[in-house]
């Protein structure tokens, strides 16, 4: 039997599909006009805009950028340091959300008042700086990799996930004489599947998207990730010279320096939008956890 919403309802959700469908297009239209924009010849976009000429178009930005070495040679660092980070922090907030996550784990409270003592309590980058140096990071990458590897939301949120599986199967578990490794590893893990993929994308796109670190750590313009190479360009609008062949003039760099910019954001935005997708049906799951108690 099929109810027929109340006029009232049906007013309230046209408003909302109608604001959905607002912010949608708000959120769409900058990264199509990115999109469209890397795509199109130099010269048309500085003096049309956007053009839906076939002539106006070109992948001469994409060519300059996958032709030059330290922006591939970014990229490969970026992938690197994202895919070591997500892992150590994974396991870090596995391994210590779950003993947090046990009744008669000895010291729990006093774990996790450390723990949230640091959420709003730093030493601040000079002290980290310092840390840094004196363990022999710096302008390695464990500096980029280990001072942040630690998250005390992603082990909250772990801790409150495991808290959610039932008890029961871990009591029979124990019956049958199965050890707190054995529980972990064959019980727990797997079906912590949902929190696992969303702490790792947690992980990975807070890594992704970080610069800041490999600025104030790295010196050797060889270990710097894809974001500190495409800051120089967003930011300090500097195209590296072995982009453009000598032979072009100030104008010719003036006049590919915005198509590089869109095809560089369009590049460096590749991993985020192929993972996404194999990530989504995790995502609800474990941003709900954060609000269970």
């Amino acid at each position: 039997m099929n109810i027929k919403p109340a006029r009232l309802d049906r007013v309230v959700l046209t408003i909302i599909y109608i604001l959905l469908t607002l912010a949608v297009l708000l959120v769409l239209g900058p990264l199509l006009y990115v999109v469209v924009a890397s795509f199109m010849e130099p010269t048309a976009l500085l003096n049309k805009g956007i053009s839906f000429h076939l002539a106006d178009y070109s992948v001469e930005g994409y060519k300059l950028i996958l032709g030059n070495e330290a922006m591939l040679r970014g990229f490969i660092n970026a992938i690197y340091y994202s895919a070591v980070f997500t892992i150590v922090t994974v396991l870090i907030s596995v391994f210590a959300g779950y003993p947090l996550s046990i009744d008669d784990f000895v010291g729990k409270k006093g774990f996790m008042t450390l723990f949230i003592i640091t959420m709003f309590f730093g030493g601040g980058l000079i002290p980290t700086f310092l840390v840094v140096k004196q363990l022999g990071m710096l302008n390695t990458v464990w500096a980029i990799i280990l001072p942040t590897a630690i998250n005390v939301w992603n082990i909250i949120l772990a801790r409150t996930f495991f808290k959610g599986i039932p008890k029961e199967l871990k009591e029979a578990a124990k019956v049958d004489g199965a050890s707190e490794q054995v529980i972990f590893l064959r019980i727990v893990m797997p079906l912590s599947k949902p929190i696992l993929f969303v702490l790792a994308l947690y992980a990975f796109v807070g890594q992704w998207n970080s610069y800041f670190d490999a600025m104030i750590y790295l010196e050797d313009q060889k270990l710097y990730p894809l974001q500190l190479v495409l800051r120089s360009i967003l930011i300090q609008n500097q195209v590296d010279p072995g982009m453009i062949t000598d032979r072009l003039a100030m104008a010719e760099m003036k006049r590919l320096s915005e198509i590089i910019k869109y095809a560089s954001i369009v590049i460096s935005s590749l991993p985020l939008l192929v993972m996404y997708p194999f990530f989504q049906k995790y995502f609800e799951k474990g941003v709900m956890v954060g609000s269970l108690k």
